[in-house]
């Protein structure tokens, strides 16, 4: 792979790692950042195409052996790896990648006779929350995460970092129109459960799920849209106890993956 020992910080090479900690100017960029060597090893693992990788000096001899030949590795100093991306960065190493072509629902799924779970997030505004509900969902076997354009990027670095690249083999598809969504879903035989806290909702306790299931949750503030929750399928809640109004949304994710994985 070509090796570029750089040390003028304002080379145009070095500009999508620029001022990293400004708003995720990447997502309208079609790339993203992966940060930290495990992070950035897992992407070149992936299918992900990798577009180039920065690395402070002392990391470099350790990451060669698994980057491809056509990759480019741009070398700098460990104190201007900080300086170039606008914060103190102990972890050494990033990647730039290419974001893939948003998938189709049938692409993914094109036969409706398989078992499926998926797990649909209109409009969870927190990073570190879908983050979260990322790295649950694969860790109980969802089969592909839904989300929504207006709510937080799930390629954004922080996500990334804190679902732990799971994106780079979990499908994740953004769609900007949810009505026509939820109708491809009901077409290929998908139940849709939307969360809740409306107490004459469906107990999760005694909830069983069919083979093809989609589970809903809502934005951290106010939940699922009523207009949402109207063309699912059902409605389910956890049962808490007297004076506690709610749960955060990624801990309420991983208990009702984890209930329905048990199912």
């Amino acid at each position: 792979m070509p090796i570029f020992s750089i040390s003028d910080l304002d080379d145009s090479r070095l500009d999508v790692y620029r001022n990293l900690k400004q708003t995720n100017q990447t997502r309208w960029q079609q790339i993203f950042i992966a940060e930290g060597e495990k992070l950035v090893e897992r992407l070149l693992d992936s299918r992900f195409e990798t577009l180039s990788i920065l690395a402070a000096e002392s990391h470099v001899e350790r990451l060669l052996p698994r980057v491809p030949a056509d990759v480019p590795v741009y070398v700098v100093r460990a104190g201007d790896v900080d300086q170039l991306i606008g914060f103190q960065f102990h972890r050494g190493v990033l990647a730039c990648g290419r974001r893939p072509v948003n998938p189709t629902f049938e692409s993914l799924w094109p036969s409706f006779d398989e078992p499926l779970t998926l797990v649909l997030c209109p409009d969870i505004k927190d990073p570190e929350n879908l983050g979260t509900i990322l790295r649950i969902s694969a860790a109980f076997g969802v089969n592909g995460v839904i989300v929504g354009h207006e709510g937080t990027d799930p390629y954004s670095r922080r996500v990334l970092r804190v679902s732990m690249g799971t994106v780079f083999r979990l499908p994740v598809i953004q769609t900007d129109d949810w009505p026509a969504m939820l109708a491809t879903l009901k077409r290929a035989g998908v139940e849709t459960a939307a969360t809740v806290l409306n107490p004459q909702a469906e107990r999760l306790i005694t909830a069983e799920r069919t083979s093809r299931f989609a589970l809903a949750l809502g934005c951290e503030g106010y939940g699922l849209p009523p207009e949402f929750v109207a063309q699912c399928d059902r409605q389910l809640t956890i049962k808490m106890a007297d004076g506690v109004d709610s749960l955060n949304v990624a801990i309420a994710a991983g208990i009702f993956l984890h209930h329905f994985a048990r199912e």
